[in-house]
This record gives C-alpha cells, structure tokens and sequence, in this order.
C-alpha cells in the first residue's frame, strides 16, 4: 500500500473509532424515521468531515450532551488529527481540566471582545499578571469562563479595577467600594466593568509589545485581524474557491453519493404507503376500464380516454414527488457544499440517477394490472412500448418537478407553480380540448402530456390496420377516421420520442444552472 492509502485508511479508522461501534449498522434517521440519538449523530457528522481530509476542521462544540469519557476520546482525536498538519479549531462547552490541557492555542471572547489569544497553557499566568486569579482550587476552564463572563467569585482581583468602579460609582453618587477590601467586594463588581478591564488590558498589552511571542509568558501578541496576520494567511498557501483540489475523484465522490442516496430513499420510494397507492389507483383503473374494447366509437373514445389518464396520472405523480427534493436537501447539500465535500456535478448525477431505479418499479406494477385488466391491444410490442412510454413520462415530469423545486427553493412557492404547468399541460394534452386557438396552440408542444398522449395513442392503435363499427350497416371504419384522432396523427412516434428525451435532458440542466447559482447560505 502507497502512503495515500495509509493515511486514507487512518481517517476511516478515526472516522469510525468516533462513531460507537454498535451503532455501525444503524440507520441514522431523521425527521419522520427514528434513528441514532443526539449525541450519536454529532459523532457521525464529525466523522464525515474527517474523512474528506480537510486542511481547516472547525467544530461547534463537539462535546456537547456528551459523558466526560466520550468527550475525551473525542478531542483526543481532535489533538491527533492536529499532530499531523491540520488545523482543528473548535469551541468547547464546559470542557473539564483534562480536555483543556490538550488545547494548544486559546481565544477567549466576551461579547464580541478579545480577552486572550495565544497558548492555552499560558492563560493562567496571562491573568494572574494582570491580578486576576482563583482563590481556590479550580478547573482552568472555569475559572476562564467565569472570567468571560465577568463573575469574578472566589478569585482575587486588580486594585486598579476596584478604585474605576469607585470613581465610576463616585462621580455618579453612588456608593464607593472601599478598595482596601477589595477582597469582600469582588461581589460587588458588574460584568461589564470586569469585561471592559480584560479588554482593555489585552489591547494595552498588544500595543506594548509587537513581537510574536511575549519572552515571559509565551503569549502570542499578534491580533488576529492584523495586516501581518493576513500577510501569514496568504503566505501559508491559502487558495482561491476557484483553485481547490479535491481529496477524492468525481468517479468516487458519485459512486459514494450514489450509495448514499439509493440507501437512503429506498425507504421512503418503496415504502407500503407508495406500493399500496400506485397498486389501488391501478385496480380500480382496472375495474372501470375493465376488458374495454373499441367496437364503437364510444368504446374507443373510453379507451383513448385511458390513454390520456395514463398520461395524466404518470405526468403528476412523479412532478410531485421530486418536488420536494432540492428544497427539502438544501440545508444539507449548503453546507456539505461549503465544506468542498463534493462537487456538484457529482451530487446532480448521483442524485439524478439514482432515482431512476426507484422510478422503474412502480410504474412497472401500474402497468401490468392496467394493460391487461383494460385489455389493452394484445401484443408484446404494444404492452412494451406502452411501459417505455410510461417510463419516458415518469423521466420527464420528475425533470420538470427538480428544475421547479431547484429554482424555487421554496416549498409554497413551488407547489404553487407545479400546480399551475401541471394543470397547463394536462389541458393542452391533446383530449379535452381539440382545437386550440392558434394564438396559444404552440403550448400543446412543451406540454410532455400531449406527447406521450400521443406516443401511446400511436402504440395502441396505429402501425397496423385497426377496425370500428364494424357491425353497424355502414361497415367498418378505421380506427384513424375516428373524430377523436382528426387532430393526432398515429403515425411515426419518433418525433415525441425525441421530444420527451429532450424535456428530459432540458429540464435537468435548469435544475443544475439553478443548483449552481444558489446561495451556500443556509
């Protein structure tokens, strides 16, 4: 094995050292799917970060809700993916003595102001060289909290800190604390004064000394908002958005995401709730249209209207089911996107095509009851190019479902819209309404209702002599010199193939550029 897949191999390992064993083949759940509990989820997050090998990891209080034990291991993870040339920076919630002694480097914030930066070791004697210093035997991380807080309880305090108050409180006649008992009236001090005396004894402290490192006490005295900082910051090889590497292939990002996302909707595609809605529209389909035939006219126009609600029902159901994918997977995909995770183009292809497997089956079963329940026309042609029809609708309206989700963004807003193209097209199909004013007719050629209306009307009745009212005194007529097919054509069919494959590509491509344009906001 090479060095890269050592170290691969070693981010795996970190990756599932901290993420309870246990809980290895645990699905993780989610909003309406139970699955890990709180402090199991933060571990598997912070296991996906590691294993994309970034250069920067900042972590938003890894240990929170965790026992004492766990957030051990977890920050000593952290020291040891800092040991090997990555930065972890991360803020810590009640940390305790042991946890922050593994810090390297501290910063202590209040309100907004810096009270300390440099050597997480060396805060303690920072402090007490300004006078400020515990009393009593305690946690560092405590006593630094308290400090940051402005509680000042059970710590001494700087005589020059009491007499501001007393001038303070002297000037606005208040009563004055007696400086020589400073040490009963620590209580006394507001937070406010106390975090206005740490600021200013920092920033004095910094104006005194401009070198790297204070010889006394290690503190690192460049601010962090410095021209030099910035300086070190473009010279460390920080690089451009537009200039990154990518830890892994797009092959490997797609593959991964792939298996992510197929594991993942499974549950949801192929759950009861969906099986037991497509498999009862499709009976009762079935028994309304049960063995229809086409020796009259009447008999055709039902059956054709079968055609059209296959059409309809295909051109729907799947709009609005993809819907919901790109809003509901904003968040996420924001901020795995702003991480450098994936790229995106691997994300909509992995995402794109792995509902196609899911897609297949339904319509499969939908197809099946309702083609020989109806008795459609009894050839193996016809019932397979009949399902390549369905499956060509199904592709294209959950096209149009990701580009108006991807360009909304936007649950309501979305719905609305869908609701609107969807009722469009079905209108324009080609069956309620046959001749359309020529001011609007060229809606009827992006509606993928009347294409595949068509597609499956060509199927069932055209390429082969077909026959009506055959016993009625006129004689039989054919099925293309019915009134309901004077405005279709049920020749060829090639033409609506390549329209829907077009839809179906066009569509995706909007939801992609939409995709690429939206904010990593979250």
């Amino acid at each position: 094995m090479n060095i890269s897949t050592v170290w691969y191999m070693l981010r795996c390992f970190q990756a599932v050292f901290i993420v309870v064993c246990r809980c290895q083949n645990t699905i993780i759940g989610g909003p309406f799917l139970r699955g890990v509990s709180g402090g199991e989820r933060k571990r598997v997050c912070m296991g996906q970060e590691i294993l994309i090998d970034p250069s920067l990891l900042f972590l938003d209080e890894p240990t929170s809700g965790l026992d004492s034990s766990t957030a051990l291991r977890i920050v000593h993870i952290m020291k040891k993916i800092s040991q090997v040339g990555r930065t972890v920076v991360t803020t810590i919630h009640q940390p305790s003595s042991r946890i922050y002694h593994m810090f390297d480097k501290l910063i202590l914030l209040s309100e907004g102001q810096l009270l300390y930066y440099g050597k997480a070791s060396h805060a303690m004697n920072y402090f007490s060289s300004i006078g400020f210093s515990p009393q009593i035997a305690m946690n560092p991380a405590d006593f630094l909290l308290d400090l940051a807080s402005g509680n000042v309880v059970d710590m001494s305090t700087p005589i020059q800190l009491l007499g501001q108050c007393a001038d303070y409180n002297g000037a606005r006649g208040l009563h004055s604390i007696d400086v020589g008992s400073k040490k009963n009236h620590s209580n006394s001090l507001q937070p406010k004064y106390v975090n206005q005396y740490l600021s200013r004894a920092y920033k004095d402290m910094l104006s005194k000394n401009d070198a790297l490192q204070d010889e006394d006490m290690g503190v690192r005295t460049i601010s962090p908002y410095s021209d030099t900082a910035r300086t070190s910051w473009k010279a460390s090889g920080w690089k451009n958005k537009s200039d990154r590497e990518w830890s892994s292939t797009w092959w490997c990002q797609f593959c991964v995401l792939y298996m992510r996302g197929f594991r993942e909707r499974r549950h949801e595609y192929m759950s009861w709730l969906r099986i037991f809605q497509v498999l009862a529209s499709a009976f009762i389909i079935g028994c309304l249209w049960w063995q229809s035939n086409f020796r009259t006219e009447r008999h055709l126009i039902d059956q054709v209207g079968l055609l059209f609600f296959i059409a309809t029902f295909w051109g729907f159901f799947p709009l609005f089911t993809a819907l919901f994918t790109f809003p509901l997977e904003r968040a996420i995909l924001a901020k795995e996107r702003a991480c450098d995770m994936y790229r995106l183009s691997s994300y909509f292809m992995a995402r794109t095509l792995g509902d196609i497997p899911l897609d297949f089956c339904l319509p499969l079963f939908f197809h099946i009851i309702v083609y020989f329940m109806a008795h459609l026309r009894p050839s193996i042609s016809a019932f397979f190019l009949t399902f390549f029809t369905i499956l060509l609708s199904t592709t294209a309206s959950q096209g149009m479902g990701i580009a108006i989700g991807a360009l909304m963004m936007d649950l309501k807003k979305a719905t609305t819209l869908a609701s609107i193209v969807l009722l469009t097209f079905m209108l324009s199909g080609g069956f309620f309404v046959q001749s359309i004013p020529s001011f609007i007719a060229w809606i009827r050629y992006i509606s993928y209702n009347y294409h595949t209306f068509r597609l499956l009307a060509t199927v069932q009745y055209g390429h082969g002599s077909q026959y009506f009212n055959c016993d009625t005194s006129t004689g039989c007529q054919k099925v293309e010199e019915a009134s309901i097919f004077h405005n279709i054509s049920l020749e060829g069919g090639g033409t609506e193939v390549l329209v829907l494959l077009s839809m179906i590509i066009g569509y995706r491509l909007i939801a992609y550029v939409a995709l690429r344009r939206m904010s990593l906001a979250i």
